[in-house]
């Protein structure tokens, strides 16, 4: 069988569509110099999907936007069913040290721990953000200056 112009077109475009998905690396933020794993369990996760995912990332970044400073970092979703989470600073100093950036993950556990699902399950004391994506069915995390470093968190 003989390849169509479109054909090859299509399969081209495809794998440059598999590929983009696949290497955020270099695009989004430089190359991965740390990584660890999150396995906590604090309850039975509910199903969460796409939408729900990107309605976190957007409702974070409506309130960021809102704010009378200006946004130090940007936080977004990507990956065929938005289950990788991207935050990158937007400075050099919010993230000048992944200390820093951890930081501020523990500073985004206090609006995680007044949700709903925390109070009800009453894990509102012990609940961190880290636990809030696992929960959402985000894979991994990833935080970077946006300049040296990358670290990823991976959830499971």
């Amino acid at each position: 069988m003989r390849a169509t112009p479109f054909l090859a077109f299509a399969m081209l475009a495809c794998a440059a569509i598999g590929a983009a998905a696949e290497d955020r690396e270099g695009y989004y933020y430089p190359p991965i110099t740390s990584t660890e794993m999150f396995e906590r369990t604090l309850a039975p996760t509910p199903d969460a999907s796409r939408a729900v995912r990107i309605g976190f990332v957007t409702q974070v970044t409506q309130q960021q936007l809102q704010a009378p400073a200006t946004p130090r970092y940007v936080m977004f979703a990507k990956g065929a069913e938005a289950e990788e989470m991207i935050i990158v600073a937007l400075d050099d100093h919010v993230f000048a040290t992944l200390f820093r950036a951890r930081a501020i993950m523990a500073q985004l556990s206090a609006p995680a721990r007044q949700t709903a699902f925390f109070v009800e399950k009453q894990l509102a004391d012990v609940a961190t953000f880290y636990d809030m994506l696992k929960i959402m069915g985000f894979k991994t995390l990833t935080l970077s200056d946006g300049a040296r470093w990358t670290h990823q968190v991976t959830f499971r």
